[in-house]
Formats: structure tokens, sequence, C-alpha cells
């Protein structure tokens, strides 16, 4: 008897083990696709003239580069939306993200010194990712009580970036203010990590899962663009 609960024990356990890798391996690959996204648009758009022009050359150019911002703060709402309408704000932010990268692109194509820092910024960016990814999977201490301080944080981030963008235009600032903002979103990285973990269940509904799956993703997504854009900041202003 003792070892039939043992071994019903042990199954359970492989289930759950089994389902949360899944899980985790399809946020993980929703963020993935929209990185790649993300790249083929703003090759596609550097490699235009036409679609350059239009999205990138005069004032629609702060249009296009502050509409995520407005998606995700006025448009974003997870417990109300659907999981498809949530996959179509994902792959709308990823494609408006490749849009404002257009101009990285641009550089690149011009300047091949350029595209080795690119480059090492994305090597960078994707190490402290998955550094962060795999310390908020496996510590022990509990991240939730360290959300509040990044979200602040990252706001603060944002409106010193507006500020500058419309206001100072100083280098030094924008300098400041990517230092800060690289261990804000590595934060974020982790505490996603580890609520992704804590949140599954084998037992939730699908649609449940799927939403969760895109609300994650997207966060992942936004913290590993926002890494890369700042470290790639630093570096191109040595």
């Amino acid at each position: 008897m003792q070892t039939d609960r043992f071994q019903t024990t042990q199954t359970r356990t492989r289930e759950i083990d089994e389902g949360l890798r899944q899980h985790m391996n399809n946020i993980y690959a929703k963020m993935t696709a929209g990185v790649l996204v993300t790249a083929i648009v703003a090759m596609v758009v550097s490699s235009s003239p036409f679609l350059y022009k239009l999205f990138m050359v005069g004032p629609q150019q702060t249009i296009v580069m502050l509409a995520p911002l407005a998606i995700v703060w006025f448009g974003f709402r997870p417990d109300r939306m659907s999981s498809g309408k949530l996959m179509m704000v994902f792959f709308l932010l990823a494609v408006l993200y490749g849009i404002s990268f257009s101009t990285i692109a641009v550089v690149m194509a011009a300047s091949p010194e350029f595209g080795v820092t690119v480059a090492k910024a994305f090597f960078i960016a994707t190490g402290m990712f998955a550094g962060m990814s795999v310390f908020g999977y496996t510590t022990k201490r509990d991240l939730s009580p360290m959300i509040t301080f990044l979200v602040m944080g990252i706001w603060g981030v944002v409106i010193a970036g507006l500020l500058n963008y419309f206001i100072f235009h100083s280098p030094m600032l924008s300098m400041l203010r990517s230092m800060i903002a690289i261990p804000l979103f590595a934060g974020v990285t982790a505490w996603q990590t580890q609520n992704m973990k804590e949140m599954y269940s084998p037992s939730m509904p699908q649609e449940f899962a799927n939403r969760m799956g895109w609300a994650a993703a997207l966060t992942l997504y936004i913290s590993f663009i926002a890494m890369f854009a700042n470290i790639l900041n630093l570096m191109s202003q040595r």
C-alpha cells in the first residue's frame, strides 16, 4: 500500500514537472518569436527607402516610438483580454519595436564597426536575460516584494527618457538612464520567471494558461528589448 502511494506521488510529481517544463518552454518560445519578428521587421523597413521614410522620417517617427508605451499603458489589460487579443497586442508591439529599431539596422549597414557593437550588445543582453531567468527559476527567495519598487523605477526611467527626448537632449542623462534601466529590467526578468513558475498548475483551464502565457511572454520580451537597447546605448556612447 505504501509502495503504491509512493509510486503514485512520483508519477504526479513527474507529470507536474513535465507540465511546468512545457509551460515555461511555451512562454519562452512566444517571447523568442516576438524578438524574431522585431528583427525581421527592422531589416525589412531599413532595406526599403519607402517604408523607412514612411515611418521614421518626420513627426511620425515620434508616434512610432511612443506607440508601444501608449499600448502598454492604455491597451494592455491581461485580466480582461482573451488570449487571442493578448497575442495580437504582443505581435503589434513586436512590429512597432521592429520599426523603431530599423534605425539601428540602417546604421549597421553603413558602419560594420557599429554592427559589431550591436552584436556584442545583443549577446550581453541574451546572457543577462538567461542568467536572471535561471536565478528567478531556482531561487528560494520570494521576489514578489520587489516588483513594486521595480515598476516605480521603470516608470521613473520612462519619464526621464521622455523628458530627455523632448527637452534636455543630454547624452549624460541618456547614459545615466540606461545604467539605471538595465538592472531594473533584469530584476523584472527574474521576478516574472519566478511568477510564471509559481502560478503554474496542471489543473488550470487552457484559456487561463494561454492568457498567462502571452502576458508573461510580453513582460519578458519588453525586458529583453529594454536591456538590449540600453546596453547598446551605453556601448555606443563610450
